[in-house]
Formats: structure tokens, C-alpha cells, sequence
């Protein structure tokens, strides 16, 4: 059996729990149970003690416990309360206390006092009413029948023994606490032998009553008449004869199974909630009044990269968050306005781990009472960077499809226009080529204004062919194609360009880059129209290009990407930079539709292609093409 005058270390939520069991069972006692304050006020009543009072409990909290004693018991009151120590008790019998009708009712009181964890002094009162029983004992001065009447009556199981290990007498209630129906036979065991399941207490309870001349809630484990185990609490005194010598032991036995058994209960709770707590799948910190961690479970140390062990005690809460926020948070929970005086829920804040990591959290909180006095607050924190790096995802795909719908739209408004176009630009190219021809000197003034309209004709024809292209109007042949050797062709006719003289070209190609099915003639042109606008990008300063294939981790699709150290592209118009005849350069200098024709043919591989830029930090574009023939076909 554990020394039960050692206590476990428990954490101030088993405090709590414990308040709360405490509350419980002081309400359910048939005993009256009073908690004072240092200055006497009366803090906590149970229903029993204003039962036998005749006061409601709202009446008698407040008020001076004093004030319910008449000089003579103040005295007494105060006497005890002089001589009790921090962590001890006195038991007092016979303590009367005026009633709500002025009458006095006789008590057996057991004092205590101790100090919470805020050093406050308070005092346990257990008073039992023994106004029957005091009158038996008063007559018992008298009579010695009165006596044996009172011995028998109590409730508790009293004893008389002798040191050699014999019972002299007992009363009913221990016969029946030990499951005897026999009182000669019970006076005839071996109480070292047959009551004491280990006789080494017996001996222990001997030496500090010879020792003290009493033993007061002497814990020990007796044995019943059928075998069973049974936890009793022992107060006894020693009978002396006319010589002052110990002859024998009289006392008060308790069964406390009951206790036993709701202690086990509030550890088996105790332990439920703390794996519940401690393997919550959430981030769960709890500090003290002052900020300090006092619960820091097994999510929270994933979360930030602290253990449990170097945390608690030693971290305070704006360890993880700054101390604006600590105080913003506790101005909330003390508020009405947030959805209830000691709760908040679901408020965004950056919670700091390990080695500077920031973590973007939702936080739900509360402040843990012990009435109206707080004794700690409790976070909850759910991590939201999947869940915000899934709305991104889904905020890109929505801007895809927009953007793809939108492209869609164009396409066709293109291929209309385009096809319309085609026609009547036909003819005229026709037409002022057989003019051209009718004139016998083709020095003549007017040839030479033939020759402008068939030039801006034909710029007018290339305009119309690429219009078709963005619109995917004309057939496309598939085979496989190497990816590298085109950017490779593509550079080495670039590269001789005046354009590209103050560039700088670096080639990151995977040299196991898979071949892809694709049309080599329309992807090329995608190609050089990326390298083409990254060159201008940077025509003023000169920069660098660089051009960087790989295969994407799922092996289903390969990369491309087109990085420059030019001007960059500013966010308001990124999203405008593929629809058609859309440009920034000077009028003349471009038709608005490489961009365009490049998105066209990508979509037509059932590919992507995006953009990340920032003003002044140059852009790098990102084209993703599918390896798999069979997807074209789907």
C-alpha cells in the first residue's frame, strides 16, 4: 500500500477536476462542510450544514462564521484556530452554534487549514451534529449504563483493545462494518493475525500510540469476516490505569471504501482527460494566471518543434506569439462582446515555433474558473497551411478555368473574325498584284504604292494566320518530339540575332527528359516567342536567360521554364497577358498575339502555361506538357 500521506503532483487542471469532484461530494455529504477564508468569512456552505442551521446557503455565505458562536465557543473557535498548524487538523467535540431560531445545536467539529496556490490561508470545517449524542455523553459523566448506550449507538465502529492484540469490546456498527454477526466471536480473533492484512501496521499503529498516547486517521487495510479487503481510517487513544500505565486502546474505526473508490474514479478521470488532451489531434497549450505553460501536448510539440519537458514551466505563452496578441486575446475572453465572457473562437493568428518558423493558425480559446476567480487559460490551435495551401490551389484552378473560358471565348471571336477577313484580304493582295504587273515601268510612282498595299496585306495575312493558330483552327500533327533538341534549334538561330548580342543564355536541360507527343513546328514557335519576349524584357540592360527542362515528380508530364532578369511584368496586368492584340510595347513594335498564339498551341497539347513576375525582379514563365499520346486522344 502507497504512504498515503504523500500526495502526487498534479497539474492545476487536475485541480480543477478535483474543485469540481470536491463541490460534488460536499453537496451529497451528511456531515456540514464550511470553507473560511483568513478572516473567518464563510466562502463555501454545503446543503447539510444549512440544513441543521436552518439557513439557506445563499444566506450564510459572506457572513463571519463567528458571528454563529456566542462568546464562550468564539473563545473555543479561537483557541483551536491559534494552536493549528499549515496542513493539520484539530478535532473538537462539542462546538455549539446558534441556530436561525436562536437555538444552539451541539457539534463535533474537525478543523484544518492550508494554503492554495496563490498563498491564501483557508480553513476546512467538518461539523457533524452531536446534539444526541452530547446529551448521552453527558449523562455518561453520570451513568456508566448511559455510556455502553452510547458506545453501541454511534454510527462509527468503536473499540476497546488491549495491547496484546485482543478486542475488549466493540459496538455494532464495527461488527458490521467487518461483516460479523457474533460479537463473542469477534472478541475472540487475533487481531494481528486475523484483522490486519499486513501486521507490520499493527506495529506501527502501536509504536505512535505509545509514542503520542493517540493515533488520529491512521489509514490501514483490515480484512472482514469472508476474507475481503476493507480500507479503514483508525482515530484511538490510550486507557491508563490508576498507576498511568497503558493497559489498553479505545477508539473509532471508519470504513472508507466509498473514499477510496471515488478517488480511484477521479484518477481514472484524471487520467481519461490528460490522454485525451495530451493525444488531441489539435495544438492544445494551457498557461497559469501569469503566462507561464503549465499543458503543452503531443500536436503542440509537432507544431513547433518544442518538447513538452523544455516548455512547460519554463516557457511563458509569448514565446509563441507576441505579447500584443497575449494581451488582445485575454482582453477578448474577459469581454461579453466575442461571443461570451471566457470564450473566443476562431480568430486567426501567426503562432512562432522552433527556429523562427511561423505558422498561420485558427484559435479558440478559454479562461478555466474556479468560480468567478480565473486559474488558467486554454488554447486550442488548428495549423492552416494545408488548408490555405488547398484554397490557394483551388483560387489558381478557378483563375485557370476563368482565364481558359475566357480564352475559349476570344478563340472563337478570333477564328470568326479570321475567317471573315481571309476573303475580301484575298483579293485585294490579288488585285493589286496584276496592277502592279499592268504597268511597264516598275519605277512608276503608283507601282511603288501597289507594293505598300500588297506589304501591309500581307502583314495583314500573317496577322489573320496567327489568329487561326490562337484559335487552334488549323490541324495539328502529332509525333514524338525532343523538347531539348528544339530549344537547342530554336537558340542556335536566336542566339546569331542582334536582339540577343547583350544576353546572356543558360541551358539547365534534363538529359533524361522524355520525348513528348507533340506538333515540333507550332512548339518551336512557342519557344522562340518565350525566348523572344524574355530578350526584350531585357534589350535595355542586357540580363540573363535561363532555360531549365525537367519531369514533374509524378512522371506524367514534363517541365519547361523561362526564366529572365529583365523589367518583370506588374501584377495588374498579369492576367491580361494572353488575350489577344494585349501588348505593352510601342504601336508598331507587335501585334499583341505571340503570347496568344503561345497559349493557343500549349492548350492544344493539353498543356499549361503560367507566369510568376514582380516588377523590377525580372518573370519566369512555366510551361507544362503532357508525356502520354493517350491524352491527346481523350
Amino acid at each position: 500500500m502507497s504512504n498515503p500521506h504523500k500526495s502526487p503532483k498534479i497539474s492545476e487542471l487536475d485541480l480543477l477536476e478535483a474543485s469540481n469532484l470536491f463541490k460534488t461530494i460536499a453537496e451529497i455529504a451528511n456531515i456540514g462542510i464550511l470553507v473560511l477564508d483568513d478572516y473567518n468569512r464563510i466562502q463555501f456552505a454545503n446543503r447539510m450544514i444549512a440544513y441543521f442551521m436552518g439557513y439557506e446557503v445563499n444566506t450564510l455565505l459572506g457572513k463571519n462564521f463567528t458571528d454563529f458562536l456566542d462568546e464562550k465557543n468564539q473563545k473555543i473557535f479561537q483557541t483551536l484556530q491559534e494552536k493549528i498548524d499549515t496542513c493539520s487538523t484539530r478535532i473538537y467535540p462539542g462546538l455549539e452554534l446558534i441556530t436561525a431560531n436562536s437555538t444552539n445545536v451541539v457539534t463535533e467539529m474537525c478543523l484544518a487549514s492550508c494554503l492554495t496556490h496563490s498563498r491564501e490561508k483557508k480553513y476546512l470545517i467538518y461539523l457533524r451534529e452531536i446534539s444526541v449524542e452530547w446529551h448521552l455523553i453527558r449523562e455518561l459523566q453520570e451513568s456508566g449504563k448511559r455510556y455502553n448506550e452510547l458506545f453501541n449507538r454511534v454510527d462509527q465502529g468503536t473499540f476497546v483493545s488491549s495491547k496484546d492484540g485482543r478486542f475488549v469490546d466493540c459496538n455494532a456498527a464495527l461488527l458490521k462494518i467487518l461483516n460479523y454477526t457474533s460479537k463473542e466471536e469477534f472478541l475472540k480473533m487475533d487481531i494481528i493475525k486475523n484483522l490486519y492484512l499486513n501486521p507490520e501496521d499493527r506495529e506501527k499503529y502501536q509504536e505512535i500510540i505509545e509514542r503520542d498516547g493517540m493515533v488520529k486517521n491512521y489509514e490501514v487495510i483490515w480484512k472482514k469476516k469472508n476474507g475481503e479487503n476493507i480500507p479503514v481510517l483508525i482515530t484511538s487513544h490510550v486507557i491508563k490505569d490508576e498507576n498511568d500505565k497503558v493497559v489498553g486502546y479505545q477508539g473509532l474505526t471508519i470504513d472508507i471504501s466509498d473514499r477510496i473508490r471515488m478517488e480511484r474514479e477521479l484518477e481514472e478521470k484524471n487520467r481519461f482527460f490528460s490522454n485525451l488532451l495530451e493525444n488531441s489531434v489539435e495544438c492544445i497549450v494551457a498557461a497559469d494566471t501569469r503566462g507561464n505553460v503549465i499543458f503543452f501536448n503531443k500536436a503542440a510539440e509537432k507544431l513547433t518543434g518544442y518538447n513538452a519537458e523544455e516548455v512547460i514551466e519554463n516557457f511563458h505563452i509569448t514565446k509563441f506569439y507576441p505579447i500584443e496578441v497575449a494581451k488582445d486575446i485575454m482582453r477578448k475572453l474577459r469581454s461579453d462582446e466575442y461571443g461570451g465572457r471566457g470564450k473566443l473562437e476562431n480568430f486567426r493568428i501567426n503562432f512562432y515555433g522552433k527556429d523562427g518558423i511561423e505558422v498561420p493558425v485558427s484559435c479558440s480559446a478559454s479562461i478555466i474558473y474556479e468560480g468567478d476567480k480565473e486559474l488558467a487559460s486554454l488554447g486550442l490551435f488548428t495549423d492552416l497551411r494545408e488548408k490555405l495551401k488547398m484554397e490557394k490551389e483551388l483560387q489558381d484552378t478557378q483563375m485557370r478555368l476563368i482565364q481558359t473560358e475566357k480564352m475559349a471565348s476570344l478563340g472563337s471571336l478570333a477564328a470568326g473574325v479570321a475567317h471573315e477577313i481571309n476573303n475580301p484580304l484575298g483579293g485585294i493582295l490579288i488585285y493589286a498584284s496584276l496592277l502592279m504587273e499592268d504597268f511597264a515601268d516598275q519605277n512608276d510612282p503608283r507601282v511603288q504604292d501597289l507594293k505598300r498595299i500588297v506589304e501591309e496585306g500581307t502583314r495583314c495575312k500573317d496577322i489573320v494566320k496567327n489568329l487561326l493558330e490562337f484559335a487552334r483552327q488549323t490541324e495539328s500533327k502529332f509525333e514524338p518530339v525532343d523538347i531539348n533538341k528544339l530549344i537547342d534549334d530554336v537558340l542556335f538561330f536566336l542566339e546569331k540575332q542582334a536582339l540577343f548580342h547583350n544576353i546572356k543564355t543558360l541551358r539547365e536541360l534534363s538529359p533524361d527528359l522524355p520525348l513528348i507527343q507533340g506538333d515540333p513546328n507550332p512548339i518551336k514557335q512557342v519557344l522562340m516567342n518565350m525566348m523572344v519576349n524574355a530578350a526584350e524584357a531585357m534589350s535595355e540592360k542586357g540580363g540573363t536567360l535561363t532555360i531549365t527542362t525537367e519531369v514533374n515528380p509524378d512522371g506524367s508530364s514534363i517541365a519547361i521554364f523561362f526564366k529572365d532578369t529583365g523589367l518583370g511584368i506588374p501584377p495588374a496586368i498579369q492576367s491580361k497577358i494572353f488575350e489577344p492584340f494585349f501588348t505593352t510595347k510601342d504601336v508598331g513594335k507587335g501585334t499583341g498575339l505571340g503570347l496568344s498564339t503561345s497559349y493557343g498551341i500549349v492548350q492544344s497539347h493539353h498543356g499549361t502555361i503560367e507566369v510568376e513576375s514582380a516588377s523590377g525582379k525580372g518573370a519566369t514563365f512555366k510551361i507544362i506538357l503532357p508525356i502520354a499520346f493517350e491524352k491527346f486522344q481523350e
